[in-house]
């Protein structure tokens, strides 16, 4: 697994900021690319001491505990999203209300104009990746990041850890439009081999072929989806591939140019890691929220690349 990127500039960040405030959300979403996604080490140890810059661990809390870069919050999925329960009929993993995520956020002392930087402290992709989806969807997209390469990177790079927890402080978000980055079944249904659009299954293969499994009671993939799996995107250094070796990648999965995607995997979260590096090669790019677990509550059609064994 792995991630990469490096920041846009300020004025930059400010007109694509504005155009999400104006109403043009959407439009806006849409047009970020690798250098909107990723910062480096580099340019985040110049940026430690802004004071309108958030930094956010994503990983467990032992690890942070044991050093973190300095000013970073530890940041938990659940402080985003509604809980995980051993009940299968209640969607994991969902976007809370508008008004109640940026209560939430506020709490971590994002405000309108911060500067927010995401990062894995060993090898977290799709948990940080879920986190960027999600200020996305509240309208703060053109202002965050994730790190390339995580705290492993930094690391490498030398650069100082704490283990120090920064104090509180609470921040201040205006209402404003949410993004259109998720979508639902009806509209994954309406789109299955769709022209112009591809369907990916960001699962590891096992589970798109549909071998037989105790934790699988129907398994399968959507019809007509591919699968990219999650993983595969990134380096062993856990760093984003090359552009021309990642559009390679997308392209070996059957994506074409100027394919609007979808993504989906269990939840909802493996699959922000095809959404994110999709981004990062200018697609357009839909993440289905409920994934395989909505999908299959629904009793909707699946199948299964594997016969089963005679």
């Amino acid at each position: 697994m792995s991630t990469r990127l490096r920041a846009i500039s300020r004025g930059a960040q400010l007109a694509a900021f504005a155009l999400i405030a104006g109403g043009s959300a959407a439009s806006a979403q849409n047009k970020v690319g690798r250098s909107d996604l990723l910062v480096t080490t580099e340019w985040l140890a110049k940026e430690l001491t802004n004071p309108k810059l958030v930094l956010l661990h994503v990983g467990e809390k032992g690890e942070y505990d044991a050093g973190h870069i300095p000013g970073a919050q530890f940041l938990r999925l659940q402080d985003l999203s509604t809980p995980m329960t051993r009940d299968e009929k209640v969607l994991a993993l969902e976007l809370p209300s508008p008004d109640d995520l940026r209560g939430r956020l506020e709490r971590f002392g994002i405000s309108d104009d911060s500067r927010i930087v995401i990062y894995w402290g060993n090898d977290w992709v799709s948990p940080s990746t879920r986190a960027l989806l999600t200020l996305q969807y509240v309208g703060l997209g053109a202002q965050a990041s994730i790190l390339d390469g995580g705290l492993p990177a930094w690391k490498k790079a030398g650069r100082a850890v704490t283990t120090e927890v920064p104090a509180a402080r609470s921040g201040k978000l205006s209402a404003r439009p949410t993004v259109p980055v998720t979508v639902d079944a009806d509209f994954v249904k309406a789109h299955v081999r769709a022209p112009g659009y591809t369907i990916i299954d960001a699962r590891n293969t096992i589970f798109y072929d549909g071998p037989p499994s105790e934790h699988e009671a129907k398994p399968g993939h959507i019809p007509g989806s591919v699968n990219l799996v999650f993983e595969v995107p990134f380096g062993e250094d856990n760093t984003l591939l090359p552009e021309a070796q990642l559009r390679d990648v997308f392209l070996k999965a059957g994506v074409k140019p100027n394919d609007t995607i979808i993504a989906y995997c269990h939840i909802g979260q493996q699959a922000t890691v095809i959404v994110f590096t999709a981004q990062t090669l200018g697609y357009k790019v839909k993440l289905y929220d409920g994934s395989m677990q909505d999908w299959k509550l629904r009793g909707l059609p699946i199948e299964n690349s594997r016969k089963a064994a005679k």
